[in-house]
């Protein structure tokens, strides 16, 4: 045989290998593709098989995903409400009737040293006054009686004031320093009116101590009842497998992969943490749409959960929700099966 003959049979076998490895890359492909799809198949069967084992197994896990949903709204509402009281509250601070408005400015430069202090706002005896009076503008009886001898007599009476918004109400340690010890403060306030340093401390320390128990009650709770979904699901590829031991064995005899029987069972608990997803996400979202204007007559603060649940993260929420479901759904059904399925 001639050297051209011989390296035109080579690239003969060349090209027909090629074209092989390329014939069984796609049987392989589509040898693949109806495996999963049959795995697919062969898992929806077994969920509806058993459905109503199935059923309680998606109930449990939709109350657990619920839970978990409940204890994080609760924690953030709570959280935000807690942050909000403690923005609006000021430290408000009373000099002496006749503080003149220059005093006032050189004891504003005074505590405005303070890191701690966001903004200062100062009214002088005058300006109590006329405060006074805006908030008794329906009030005949009071307006009628405040002639000029009146209005004098009061303004003379009323204290200056000065009230402190602050970065930070549980440090204050650094302005009561101030006032308390300072020589300006102390020449000008008004010994018989105390500084306003702890109101709504006490609401907004029970408020903060709710957050923290919702937050530590709900986690136990939700690991309760992800404990009993876990086992209702386990218990389900369980009875599953014994169910279809024989159906298994002969599978085996002939040589199927343990992935492809192993495959419909843990199908079968993802389509129920899939579903369980789907009614929790939905059941949380009416619920929070419901509950969310009573709990603002209240003065909870719920316009972070508002502003994803009306929003296009809301698609980001039921997804959260079924990816959760379905990962505890494989989880349980990973630890029927590696226990179980050896010995069908």
């Amino acid at each position: 045989m001639t050297s051209d003959s011989k390296a035109e049979n080579e690239k003969k076998l060349k090209k027909a290998s090629k074209k092989n490895l390329h014939m069984m890359q796609k049987t392989r492909k589509r040898h693949i593709i109806r495996e999963k799809t049959r795995i697919l198949k062969y898992g929806t069967r077994g969920f509806t098989r058993n459905i109503w084992l199935s059923s309680a197994a998606t109930a449990v896990m939709a109350i657990t995903l619920i839970i978990l949903f409940v204890t994080i709204v609760a924690s953030v509402i709570l959280t935000s409400t807690a942050d909000m009281m403690k923005d609006k509250i000021d430290i408000t601070i009373y000099f002496k009737p006749n503080t003149t408005a220059e005093e006032l400015n050189t004891l504003t430069t005074v505590i405005s040293q303070d890191n701690n202090v966001k903004h200062v706002e100062t009214s002088t005896s005058e300006e109590e006054y006329e405060k006074f009076i805006a908030e008794n503008q329906g009030s005949d009886d009071i307006l009628n009686i405040l002639d000029d001898d009146m209005k004098k007599m009061m303004i003379n009476k009323m204290q200056a004031t000065m009230r402190i918004k602050v970065y930070d109400v549980d440090n204050l340690d650094s302005i009561k320093k101030i006032v308390e010890e300072g020589e300006v403060f102390r020449k000008y306030t008004d010994k018989e009116m105390v500084p306003t340093y702890d109101v709504n401390r006490a609401e907004i320390a029970t408020i903060t101590s709710w957050a923290r128990i919702a937050r530590t009650g709900g986690m136990i709770l939700a690991a309760v009842f992800l404990v009993i979904s876990i086992l209702i699901i386990f218990s389900t590829i369980r009875m599953a497998i014994f169910s279809r031991r024989e159906e298994i064995y002969m599978m085996k005899l002939v040589g199927a992969d343990k992935n492809f029987i192993r495959g419909p069972f843990l199908i079968e608990a993802e389509i129920c943490g899939i579903i369980a997803g789907l009614i929790a996400a939905t059941a949380s979202y009416f619920g929070f749409k419901f509950l969310a204007p009573k709990l603002v007559n209240y003065g909870i603060n719920v316009d972070l959960i508002t502003e994803v649940l009306e929003s296009n993260k809301l698609l980001l929420v039921y997804l959260a929700f079924v990816v959760v479901g379905a990962i505890i759904g494989k989880i349980s059904a990973r630890l029927a099966v590696s226990r179980y399925l050896h010995k069908a």
